[in-house]
């Protein structure tokens, strides 16, 4: 019953809000990785790449490059980690001390809303983030499994198992990959949730903004167009 109570603090259009957050979330992510072969989206041509570059290292001498390739995608990936990390560590701390908050927001907005409200509001910020460092966690795991596979191929081309353990890096590298991306996504909508502490219509708007910006890297960019340039074997 006191949930009940709690729950009638916010609006119809707060769960509206927080409902298309959801969707927006689930429906934007979907559509980047299961992108039709007539309009891929930059996240799949870049997996193509991803391919032809174990093919390639195969027959690379010496393999420095590929490694150096690996420690910066491991740094990368540790560094998001770190930041989340902290993320997560400011938004508890807040949580704990939502009175300044409060003050903030109401400044901003002119509505006065109590504690639980802005801790809900926290919370859902939060499971963004967090689930953006388990992503991010998993994906600088996965490129070190792939830097163990990689070390596995060897040196002659000509092995015959040589092109198939290099397959199987290039399959762990991508799905490192896609795990970083999710966690890149999740960033993207923790920061537009954080838009709620201002309103409903507020995360509404920051939500559509973030799928504008999402699909937009994805399908109209300028890096997207240069990848599709038929000059390489894969445009086109």
């Amino acid at each position: 019953m006191i949930w009940i109570d709690r729950l009638s603090l916010f609006s119809p259009l707060d769960f509206l809000a927080v409902g298309l957050l959801s969707l927006c979330w689930v429906g934007i992510s979907l559509r980047i990785e299961n992108s039709p072969a007539d309009n891929p989206s930059l996240s799949k041509l870049m997996t193509r790449y991803r391919q032809e570059w174990l093919v390639q290292f195969v027959s690379r001498t010496p393999r420095m490059f590929d490694a150096q390739m690996l420690s910066i995608l491991r740094q990368g990936t540790a560094f998001f980690a770190s930041a989340t990390m902290i993320a997560i560590g400011g938004g508890l701390a807040l949580i704990g001390n939502t009175e300044r908050l409060a003050g903030v927001a109401n400044d901003l907005t002119m509505v006065s809303a109590p504690a639980f409200v802005l801790e809900v509001k926290l919370v859902v910020m939060l499971l963004f983030i967090a689930n953006a460092f388990l992503k991010f966690v998993w994906a600088h795991r996965l490129f070190g499994y792939c830097s163990v596979v990689m070390s596995a191929v060897p040196n002659d081309p000509n092995d015959p198992t040589a092109l198939p353990r290099a397959k199987k890096a290039s399959e762990i590298n991508i799905t490192a990959s896609r795990s970083f991306n999710r966690g890149m996504r999740s960033v993207y909508f923790g920061l537009a949730a954080t838009a709620w502490l201002f309103g409903a219509l507020a995360l509404i708007l920051a939500t559509l903004l973030t799928v504008f910006v999402l699909w937009r890297r994805e399908f109209n960019s300028h890096s997207r167009a240069a990848l599709l340039e038929p000059t390489d074997g894969f445009g086109g």
